[in-house]
């Protein structure tokens, strides 16, 4: 298991589902779309609409992109399919 990524603080949060544990089945805010108390991920950063996120539950590291709000250009999309994720 990693451990949290010195960018991690609880006061930058996220509401997005880990790709890794899954932890959010079950519960019945999560379901419904609605944020809840338990279920939040870190958000180390963004660039634009792209986030970077830690699971506080398995400190499962991975990047989201949202397609919300403001966009990267064509060319840091390819930019960033060519790195490592995170």
């Amino acid at each position: 298991m990693l451990p949290l990524d010195p960018q991690a603080d609880v006061g930058r949060r996220a509401w997005v589902a880990c790709p890794n544990c899954d932890d959010r089945q079950g519960c019945d805010p999560c379901a419904e779309g609605r944020s809840c108390s338990a279920h939040w991920r870190y958000l180390l950063s963004n660039t634009g609409s792209l986030l970077h996120l830690q699971c506080p539950s398995c400190t499962h590291t991975w990047t989201h992109e949202t397609h919300f709000g403001a966009t990267r250009s064509r060319w840091e999309r390819v930019i960033s399919g060519l790195r490592p994720p995170r």
